[in-house]
């Protein structure tokens, strides 16, 4: 299908949806664009068995998207940025050896168990799959998305050192995650045999620390163009500058881009830089354009969630394989979590049962699906599509709906009020 074509009818499903969204269900963007958008599917695979002439030109367009190249190379990029830009610097920077380590120890970790857990559950229903390709889906799955956490999280009323921690792993554990991923992902290709341990560190190290150095670097070149003029149409092409050729620049150079566009947003977002280098008008529009993309771009990605349902591969034993590991899951990543939280919640006055709210927090979403689509036929691919596809519906719906409730359970005199999850 044409691709103006295709572009339109997201636009205005996404539009319509939203509508009726905001209208009627009054739910969390986020949640109420992808129920909408099941529901919507499921409405055309009912029609079909009347008509299929709509539900055969759907498939048509969703099949002819390219999601994972549309999220992680085109989407991306910009939804992190946006994030990125209003999230609270200072609170971040407290808290920033406990993010470090849950972004980075604890999707490693994660992985690993998620792997291994698959690795012996998924025999008992008559599915057997190679241990590499387990890991495989412990890496895709273990990284929590920025996207659906800061999407619920405006809403959900949690501290603020609780939110910073849940929003501040989810901002660079999905780089490191794909970095993981992409690891795992050449040694299953390569084989073992043919794939070095100092393979995997140089690549994990050229991609991580080149992607926070190129981010870095960036962030700097912004904040001294931005400095130096005081034109807010321009100063926003900058920032969107920035974003397309870090990402961009990060890809050719085998390094992260995720991470490269995380460190670029904080930087410019950071109150020190802004009160340098932006004048209040110019703030203004650099927030306000930021913020449309990000409801944009959002409303599109959670549509293609939903609608994703009408070429995916589901059958008895693989809803029942996505059911069993939702709380396998929920599980590794609680025991991935405890070790840096036990370690460092008497340093930094960690918020009444952390854990169990971080763990029911971290939301996977349209990365882990891209992710899963990225896999080769041989790699178990439409299993793990359709177990992805099931742990990220739950999490979305049923842990985004049920967030908010579980800390004011847990946490029952915290305050009223909802916490903004920038600090502008």
């Amino acid at each position: 299908m044409d691709l103006f074509v295709t572009i339109t009818v997201l636009t205005v499903l996404s539009a319509a949806f939203g509508y009726i969204n905001i209208r009627f269900l009054k739910l969390p963007d986020t949640i109420g664009l992808m129920i909408i958008a099941i529901v919507f599917t499921a409405v055309l695979v009912a029609t079909s068995f009347v008509n299929d002439t709509i539900l055969t030109m759907a498939t048509n367009m969703i099949s002819g998207i390219d999601f994972k190249t549309v999220l992680l190379e085109v989407m991306l990029s910009f939804l992190l940025f946006a994030g990125a830009l209003h999230t609270n610097f200072d609170q971040l920077k407290v808290q920033r050896y406990p993010i470090l380590i849950f972004a980075t120890f604890g999707v490693l970790l994660s992985t690993f168990l998620v792997g291994t857990a698959m690795f012996y559950l998924l025999p008992l229903l008559g599915l057997s799959v190679d241990y590499i390709h387990c890991l495989l889906f412990g890496a895709l799955i273990s990284p929590t998305d920025p996207i659906a956490v800061l999407g619920i999280l405006k809403q959900a009323k949690v501290p603020k050192k609780l939110e910073t921690k849940i929003v501040g792993e989810s901002l660079f554990n999905d780089g490191v995650g794909v970095v993981i991923f992409l690891t795992i992902f050449h040694i299953a290709e390569s084989g073992l045999e043919n794939t070095s341990v100092g393979d995997i560190a140089f690549l994990f190290a050229e991609e991580v620390f080149g992607g926070l150095i190129l981010g870095a670097v960036t962030g700097w070149v912004a904040y001294r163009l931005l400095r130096t003029i005081d034109d807010y149409s321009i100063e926003v092409m900058i920032t969107l500058a920035a974003v397309m050729g870090s990402y961009l620049l990060a890809n050719t150079l085998h390094m992260s881009g995720p991470l490269a566009v995380v460190v670029s947003g904080l930087i410019v977002g950071n109150d020190t830089v802004r009160d340098t280098s932006m004048s209040a008008i110019t703030e203004q529009y650099v927030d306000k354009f930021w913020e449309l993309v990000d409801v944009f771009l959002n409303a599109i990605l959670f549509v293609l969630i939903g609608l994703e349902i009408i070429v995916l591969t589901f059958n008895g034993q693989y809803l029942l394989a996505g059911v069993l590991t939702i709380p396998v899951v929920l599980l590794c990543r609680f025991v991935a979590l405890s070790i840096p939280i036990k370690f460092f919640e008497k340093r930094l006055d960690f918020v009444p049962n952390t854990n169990m709210i971080m763990t029911w927090g971290g939301l996977r979403g349209g990365i882990s699906i891209a992710l899963a689509l990225s896999l080769q036929d041989g790699m178990n691919r439409e299993l793990f599509i359709a177990i992805t596809y099931t742990v990220v519906v739950f999490s979305i719906i049923v842990q985004g709906l049920t967030v908010g409730k579980l800390v004011k359970k847990l946490n029952p005199n915290i305050g009223e009020e909802p916490v903004a999850v920038g600090g502008h």
